[in-house]
Order: C-alpha cells, then sequence, then structure tokens
C-alpha cells in the first residue's frame, strides 16, 4: 500500500513545503483560483493516503485518490495532442502507468470492502 501511496505522499508534503512551486502548478493547468485547488490538492493527496495507510475507511481513501488521478491524468498527461515524437511517446507511457495506479486503487478499495463484508457477515453468524 506504501507503494501505491508514495507518490502522492511525496507529492503532497512537495507541493505542503513549496507552496508557491504548487500555485504555479495549478496556474499552469489552468485551475483557479490556484490558492484553492492547490490546498485541496494537499489535503487529498496527504488525506487519502493516510486512510489508505492507516486502514481507516481505506476504501474510501483509495476510490478518492482514483479519482483524483483519473482527473488529473486526463488533464495533464494528453499525449494525443501532443506531436510524434519523444515528448508524446513519454507522456503516453506516463498516461498508461497512472491507468495503471487507477487500477491498483479500485482494486485496494473493492478487497477492502469484502473484507469489511465478511466481517459483518461473520459477526451476524457467530453465536
Amino acid at each position: 500500500m506504501l507503494g501505491l501511496c508514495a507518490a502522492y505522499l511525496q507529492g503532497g508534503l512537495n507541493k505542503l513545503t513549496d507552496f508557491g512551486a504548487a500555485l504555479g502548478e495549478m496556474q499552469h493547468f489552468g485551475l483557479a483560483p490556484a490558492a484553492l485547488f492547490a490546498v485541496l490538492v494537499i489535503a487529498l493527496e496527504l488525506g487519502a493516503s493516510a486512510m489508505i495507510l492507516s486502514g481507516w475507511m481505506r476504501w474510501l481513501g483509495a476510490l478518492a485518490l482514483a479519482g483524483f488521478t483519473l482527473l488529473a491524468t486526463g488533464l495533464a498527461l494528453r499525449f494525443w495532442e501532443l506531436p510524434a515524437g519523444q515528448e508524446r511517446f513519454m507522456a503516453a507511457n506516463s498516461f498508461f502507468e497512472h491507468l495503471g495506479l487507477i487500477g491498483g486503487f479500485l482494486l485496494l478499495a473493492w478487497l477492502d470492502l469484502q473484507e469489511r463484508s465478511s466481517q459483518y457477515h461473520n459477526k451476524d453468524t457467530t453465536p
């Protein structure tokens, strides 16, 4: 789970410690007001990662990062708009790597919900 969350922990901590760069990133992608989006992204990256790693509502943290990753990938890695060449190649690789992360988060959410369901049903059947 730490591997799935590593990029979000690193990203959230970097944005938190260099808020000016976080603002620049939001402005680069046309997100306004930049400060609000930066705060929301930091809170999401760190908060959802903490939920996953602690096990508290892990499924919700995983779904939050899956949704965030899907939106961010569509916004930042639009490889199909780039001309053929190295930049497009690298953006396409990153795009599909991010789809893999999304799949990992969806699997984690599903497994966590299955475990919770199993625990709930086992409580009902014990005398």
